[in-house]
């Protein structure tokens, strides 16, 4: 503790330093050195999955079961005699990936899967190395990694850490919000006042009503390398999981957490996980204009009941009537109305001319 302790105070510190000599700082790059700083970032820190923040492969067996099945259902549906190709971004501990292996391994075997994870952090990647022995996972730092052949993406809360922007409107001009120092020589929240050029301006989504807004510009960077990968032959089939509204554009949701508890998000980087909602409607647009096939989002509830939450929750409790209890609670987080079930949403981004994946009938 003592240890994490000093190396907030020393991130911080460092930003200090870089805002007096250099000037303010965009939210987003002020997101990118907090979450990637190779030394003090928290990712170089292994992250706090399971301290800081629950997921859904967290909270159920069932969840990384279903993609498992899901994966190896469209797989099929490409009708190739390559090896499957299957792509994770953002693995964490490993647990959605283990499930999901231990789902499919009946539908594909060790040589006939070529897994791929794509991990920022450095401690994590052990864990996984680990976890995942018997499928010998290969790391990928980008997209571009990855061989000219089909492939299925995996990417469960990976999107929310894209580092954003925020823009702030006043009267007809958008300007952006930005991290410098306030009197006190501490972290804190200010506007620059030039105005905004044409071109981010435009960025920003037609639907916004609001008069603040955020911008991912990683979704640009996403979809890009996912256009490429169809360039070069790369069949695929790329599912999101991920919180944030179906069509409404986010305002100011940048979030920290540290230790299961909300803090301010300049109160302790690098120590804490940044997070803000994504912009589905605008993700789906990018993908459209990049020529690739979008399916959703539907919610996180819709997207597991038809796959088959209910029939798998009756048959691991019939297998396990002593743990009745705890696998049904764990299913009721995973599709509650008033909390991931809705939160959560679903999009599939596809090469042109493949079937419809399931789950978006």
């Amino acid at each position: 503790r003592r240890q994490g302790h000093i190396g907030v105070q020393r991130l911080k510190d460092r930003l200090i330093r870089q805002i007096r000599m250099d000037g303010p700082l965009s939210v987003s790059a002020y997101m990118q050195t907090c979450l990637h700083d190779p030394a003090d970032g928290y990712y170089a820190q292994g992250a706090g999955l399971g301290r800081d923040f629950i997921t859904a492969p967290e909270t159920s067996q069932m969840f990384g079961e279903l993609i498992g099945l899901w994966a190896v259902h469209q797989w099929q549906a490409f009708d190739t005699a390559r090896p499957m190709h299957l792509v994770e971004l953002g693995p964490g501990r490993g647990t959605l990936m283990a499930n999901a292996l231990r789902a499919l391994r009946p539908h594909v075997s060790p040589d006939g899967l070529k897994l791929c994870l794509m991990e920022a952090s450095p401690v994590l990647r052990k864990t996984q190395t680990e976890r995942l022995a018997a499928w010998q996972p290969t790391f990928i730092s980008g997209l571009s990694g990855l061989p000219a052949a089909p492939f299925i993406l995996i990417a469960n809360e990976f999107l929310d850490c894209l580092p954003v922007r925020q823009f702030v409107r006043e009267g007809d001009v958008w300007r952006e919000r930005i991290v410098g120092l306030n009197d006190a020589g501490t972290l804190a929240f200010g506007i620059d006042r030039s105005d905004l050029t044409l071109e981010a301006a435009s960025d920003l989504s037609p639907n916004l009503r609001s008069a603040e807004a955020e911008l991912q510009p990683g979704l640009d960077g996403l979809v890009d390398e996912l256009a490429a990968c169809a360039a070069r032959g790369g069949t695929f089939q790329a599912l999101f999981i991920d919180y944030g509204p179906t069509d409404t554009p986010p305002g100011d949701t940048l979030r920290a957490y540290k230790a299961g508890e909300q803090v301010h998000p300049l109160a302790a980087p690098g120590a804490s996980d940044l997070t803000v909602d994504v912009d589905f409607g605008r993700l789906a647009r990018l993908a459209e204009r990049a020529g690739l096939t979008v399916s959703g989002p539907v919610t996180q509830a819709a997207f597991l009941g038809s796959l088959g939450l209910q029939a798998r929750l009756d048959h691991l409790i019939k297998q396990h009537p002593d743990k009745a209890e705890l696998l049904f609670t764990g299913a009721q987080k995973l599709v509650d109305p008033s909390g991931m079930g809705t939160r959560f949403k679903v999009i599939c981004l596809s090469t042109p001319g493949v079937p419809t994946p399931a789950g978006f009938g």
